[in-house]
C-alpha cells in the first residue's frame, strides 16, 4: 500500500476514477468496458432494528441514496466504473430480459436512473440478549475452535476454507480467552489495530443453561443431558444470530453510513462495496426477532427449525446475490486501498474505532458467507439430537435443505461469474483472422479443458519423416477451437460445434509407427462446412487420455 497523509480529508473521487485504467489490467473482465449495458430496479429497504441505533449513524438520512437496496449481482453486467454483474441471479427481476454480453454489444448504453426507495416503518422490538454477545467474527473463531477440537481427526478440510477464515485476526498470541483483559482495559490507543501481539477478544457464548430464566424454572433438574444438549444447540442459533446481527450493525451503522468515507466514493464504488448488506442486516434482524420471542414465550424451545424455514426465502434472494458479488467486492476493495489514499486513510480511523474491537473493514464484508454456511452446521447438530418421532424434525429437515439450496446457489453463482470471467479474458486472446468469427461470450457457456498438442502433417508419410506443428486446443460445453498459439495469443484456424461434429478415435500407434501419445480428432463439420480429420500427439500419456475423455462425452 502507498504511504500518504491521513490527515488529508479531501474528495477522492477524481483520484478513484484516474486508478480504473490500471486496475483493468489486472481484472480480465474489464475488457468488457465499453460494451456493458445495467438495468436498475426500485428495490425497498427494511430500516433497521431499533430506531435509536440507526439514527445515531445517520443512516436514516440516506433514504434516497440511488443504489444501496440492491445488490451488485442482481445487475445484468458490471464493468470497473459501472460494475454491474454479468448476469442477474434469481431474486432480483430486471426491467428487460437478461443479455449475454456478446447479444448486449448491439444494445445503446443507457444512464443511470434514480430509484426512489419505499419508506418501511423500522422495526422497534428491542433485544434483551444482543448486547451480551460478541462480534460474529469472535463468535467464529470460538466455534471455529471447538470443531477442530471436537472433529481434530476427521472432516477438518471441510472446517478450514478460504472464504469461512477470510478476513478475521487471528491472535498471535498463546493467552487464552479468560485471560484477555475485561472491556475496560481494552482499546483503541492501548492496543493497535494492526499489533500482532494483541490477541482479539474471544468471549464465550452464554449458555441456555446459564439464562436466568432457565434457573428460576427449576427445568434443569427434570432434563437429561441429551436434552439440555439440544437446548443449547438451538439456543446457539440465536446467541450466533444476536453476534451476527451485532457485526452487521458495525458494518452498516459504523462504514457504510460514514459520510466521510462515502465522500471518497461514487456512488457505483459505494454501492458495489457494500452491495445489499443493509437489507441482509434487515432480514437478519426480522430473523433474530422471531427467536428471541419464541425463546421468550418458551424457555424449553420446542424447535427453531420452522423459524429458520420462514425466513428462507428472504435469505435465499437477499444472500445469493451478496455472495456472488463478494469477488468484485474484494477486488474493488483492494482497488480502493492502493490507489485512493483518502478512502484508505479514512477507513484506516474507522477500523482503529473501538466499536470495531481491531476487526477490519473485510472482516465485516465476508459475515454473510460465513453466516449461511454456519446455519446449515447448526440445524445439522440439532437434526442429530431430534428424537425420530419428533413433530419438530419435519420442519428441521426441510429448513436444512433450504439452506443447503442457498449455499449450492451461492456456489454456482460465483462459478458462473469466474466462468464468464474467463471467456471475457480468453476473447480479448483470440485473433479470428481468415476464419468466421464467432461470439464466444454466451450464456452458459463455459471452458471445460484446453491446452497445447502437436498435430501430425498431411505430408508426412511412412516412408519420410514424420513432422509435427504445435496447436492449442480451447474446449467449451458447446464448441471446439483450434488455434496457433503465439506470444500468449492464439490465431484461430477452425472451430466446430461440441459435441455433435467432434468425435474422436483410437489409433494402432504401433502398427502406423505413431508416438504411442497419439488419438485421431474427426470434426464431421467445422467452419469451413467440410468434414475434417488430423492426427493429434498430447505430450504424455495421460494428457492423452484426458482429451479422449473430454473430447467424448457430454458436459
Amino acid at each position: 500500500m502507498f504511504q500518504s497523509d491521513c490527515g488529508e480529508t479531501g474528495n477522492g473521487r477524481g483520484s478513484a476514477r484516474t486508478a480504473h485504467h490500471n486496475f483493468t489490467k489486472s481484472r480480465p473482465v474489464s475488457s468488457l468496458l465499453s460494451h456493458m449495458k445495467k438495468t436498475e430496479q426500485l428495490s425497498p429497504l427494511f430500516s433497521p432494528l431499533g430506531k435509536a441505533r440507526v439514527q445515531d449513524a445517520g443512516v436514516a438520512s440516506e433514504q434516497n441514496h440511488a443504489e444501496d437496496g440492491r445488490s451488485v449481482a442482481s445487475k445484468t453486467f458490471w464493468d470497473v466504473e459501472k460494475m454491474s454483474m454479468l448476469f442477474s441471479p434469481p431474486g432480483f427481476e430486471e426491467k428487460s430480459p437478461t443479455l449475454s454480453p456478446t447479444d448486449n454489444e448491439a444494445q445503446s448504453a443507457k444512464g443511470d436512473t434514480e430509484p426512489v426507495e419505499e419508506e418501511v416503518q423500522p422495526v422497534t422490538f428491542q433485544s434483551k440478549y444482543i448486547q451480551n454477545f460478541p462480534l460474529y467474527q469472535d463468535y467464529c473463531l470460538r466455534a471455529l475452535k471447538d470443531d477442530l477440537n471436537r472433529l481434530s481427526k476427521s472432516l477438518v478440510s471441510e472446517l478450514i476454507t478460504p472464504l469461512y477464515l477470510q478476513g478475521l485476526q487471528f491472535p498471535r498470541s498463546s493467552a487464552s480467552a479468560s485471560e484477555t483483559p475485561p472491556p475496560k482495559a481494552r482499546s483503541a490507543e492501548a492496543a493497535p489495530f494492526s499489533s500482532p501481539s494483541t490477541p482479539i477478544r474471544v468471549t464465550p457464548c452464554a449458555l441456555w443453561q446459564d439464562l436466568e430464566e432457565v434457573k428460576a424454572s427449576g427445568l434443569l433438574r427434570g432434563l437429561t443431558s441429551r436434552q439440555i444438549h439440544l437446548q443449547e444447540c438451538m439456543f446457539e442459533v440465536i446467541s450466533s444470530e444476536a453476534s451476527y446481527l451485532k457485526s452487521l450493525e458495525v458494518a452498516v451503522n459504523h462504514f457504510y453510513a460514514s459520510k466521510a468515507l462515502e465522500q471518497t466514493l461514487s456512488h457505483r464504488e459505494h454501492h458495489i462495496l457494500f452491495s445489499n448488506i443493509r437489507r441482509v442486516m434487515a432480514a437478519s434482524e426480522k430473523f433474530f426477532v422471531d427467536l428471541e420471542m419464541h425463546l421468550g414465550e418458551r424457555v424449553l424451545m420446542s424447535q427453531v427449525g420452522d423459524i429458520v424455514l420462514r425466513h428462507c426465502p428472504e435469505f435465499h434472494a437477499l444472500y445469493v446475490p451478496y455472495v456472488t458479488n463478494m469477488m468484485y467486492q474484494e477486488a474493488l476493495l483492494n482497488q480502493l486501498l492502493h490507489q485512493n489514499r483518502h478512502f484508505a486513510c479514512l477507513l484506516k480511523k474507522l477500523e482503529h474505532d473501538p466499536v470495531c474491537q481491531r476487526q477490519s473493514l473485510k472482516s465485516f464484508l465476508v459475515l454473510p458467507f460465513q453466516r449461511v454456511t454456519r446455519i446449515k452446521l447448526l440445524l445439522e447438530n440439532i437434526l442429530k439430537l431430534t428424537d425420530q418421532d419428533s413433530d419438530a424434525r419435519s420442519s428441521l429437515e426441510k429448513a436444512i435443505r433450504a439452506v443447503h439450496e442457498i449455499v449450492t446457489d451461492c456456489d454456482n453463482k460465483v462459478r458462473q461469474m469466474k466462468q464468464i470471467e474467463e471467456l471475457v479474458c480468453l476473447k480479448a486472446l483470440l485473433d479470428f483472422d481468415k476464419v468466421k468469427s464467432i461470439p464466444l461470450v454466451v450464456s452458459r457457456r463455459f471452458l471445460v479443458h484446453q491446452g497445447p498438442m502437436r498435430q501430425k502433417m498431411v505430408g508426412s508419410t511412412s516412408n519420410s519423416k514424420m513432422s509435427f506443428t504445435n496447436i492449442y486446443l480451447h474446449l467449451f460445453n458447446d464448441l471446439l477451437i483450434i488455434s496457433l498459439k503465439k506470444d500468449q495469443r492464439f490465431k484461430v484456424v477452425d472451430h466446430a460445434e461440441f459435441p455433435t461434429h467432434v468425435h474422436t478415435e483410437n489409433l494402432k500407434t504401433g502398427f502406423l509407427s505413431l508416438p504411442p501419445e497419439s488419438f485421431l480428432l474427426r470434426l464431421s463439420r467445422s467452419q469451413t462446412g467440410l468434414p475434417t480429420a488430423m492426427i493429434l500427439v498430447a505430450h504424455t500419456k495421460s494428457e492423452r487420455e484426458t482429451w479422449m475423455k473430454v473430447l467424448s462425452q457430454k458436459h
